[in-house]
């Protein structure tokens, strides 16, 4: 479970739209579907194309779609002409009426609430919704193979490679990638949240509560959400004239158990902290055990902050407190821009973070110390 965001959303208009490379054509189509923008002279077709290529229309077919079976030389002088002539297709020509959302990994409470929001916005527009697990990287099918059913848009939940997002433009399919984990060309579509300012919202909590001592278990260093959300933390420490001590942060992936594993080191500590902030509500679920095995009381003796507001955190005992990301309104905002792209209309913006808010519960109490 990865949320993330980028620093800045994009400015309005700055849209990918005219800017994504070939779709897929086929190859015995009618013309009138096939005209390009090219020689007002005359339609610029795949025939028209292989024709000044002097090669077949299949093999035309096969290099605007990115497959094999076509020579290196063949293949540059086929693009060649495509690029001079602007051969394009209308957006959505070819594609079924349905939404892929990806996911790499598929689990958890996470996910459940993600595919609400698209499901909420697929059924509103009368399209349909596929759910794929496309695997971590060398452990599933190919991803050609995962979008091989032509769907009308992708959102990916699974950070894509840029050979995936270029498959994806090869093939004229629109995409949105959802929380992305890690910083994407200008070009590329996504919904995130504001991961800085939950994690100074968390901090600041615990800092106007009288805590002093306050750790962090922080996710994957190299996670954009997990980099933004422990830089926030590390502002509202600033901001109280806290020290930063680097023994009180630690780095664990964003799981009940690896929190767990991270709050045992942390609460045997010979001064240990009176507060911990936790990436993830799975990470804060790890920390409740470990503070059970401690004999330490939340929040008498321990007060603690998550961060997603998963609906099950409302039922722990005692409830946490914890950063809402919203989940459900991001897949929505997501869907409805990954359909705009797909109808072929500009979208308003490419890039969009939805705000995080502080959600206080009773896993946090003033300071004793």
């Amino acid at each position: 479970m990865r949320m993330c965001p980028r620093p800045q959303a994009r400015r309005a208009g700055d849209s990918m739209i005219g800017k994504a490379t070939l779709g897929h054509y086929a190859a015995d189509g009618p013309a009138d579907e096939e005209r390009g923008q090219g020689d007002s002279s005359r339609p610029v077709t795949i025939a028209y194309i292989a024709e000044s290529a002097g090669v077949s229309v299949p093999t035309v077919s096969k290099v605007i779609n990115g497959k094999s079976g076509v020579s290196a030389d063949t293949r540059a002088r086929v693009e060649e002409l495509v690029n001079r002539y602007g051969y394009r297709k209308p957006a959505g020509a070819g594609r079924s009426n349905v939404v892929e959302l990806v996911f790499r990994e598929l689990k958890d409470l996470w996910a459940v609430e993600i595919i609400r929001g698209v499901e909420e916005v697929a059924r509103r527009h009368g399209v349909g919704l596929m759910v794929s697990r496309s695997g971590l990287r060398g452990t599933a099918p190919s991803w050609d193979d995962t979008v091989s059913r032509r769907p009308k848009c992708v959102l990916s939940v699974a950070q894509l490679s840029e050979a995936e997002r270029e498959q994806l433009k090869a093939k004229g399919i629109p995409f949105v990638v959802f929380d992305p984990t890690e910083e994407l060309p200008d070009d590329v579509p996504f919904v995130g949240a504001t991961n800085w300012s939950g994690g100074r919202a968390a901090t600041r909590h615990l800092t106007r509560l009288g805590h002093r001592r306050i750790a962090m278990i922080s996710g994957p260093q190299d996670v954009l959400c997990c980099v933004a959300r422990l830089d926030g933390h590390r502002s509202a420490m600033r901001a109280a004239n806290l020290p930063l001590d680097p023994g009180l942060v630690v780095h664990a992936e964003l799981t009940r158990e690896d929190g767990c594993e991270a709050a045992r080191s942390l609460l045997a500590l010979p001064e240990r902290p009176t507060a911990i902030f936790a990436a993830s509500d799975l990470q804060a679920l790890g920390v409740y055990q470990a503070a059970r095995e401690a004999g330490l009381r939340i929040p008498d003796d321990l007060s603690v902050v998550g961060f997603d507001d998963l609906p099950v955190v409302a039922w722990v005992d005692p409830p946490l407190t914890t950063v809402h990301q919203p989940l459900t309104e991001m897949a929505v905002a997501a869907t409805e821009l990954a359909l705009t792209l797909g109808r072929g209309e500009q979208a308003p913006q490419v890039g969009l973070e939805i705000a995080t808010t502080l959600t206080v519960r009773g896993s946090t109490a003033p300071s004793k110390n």
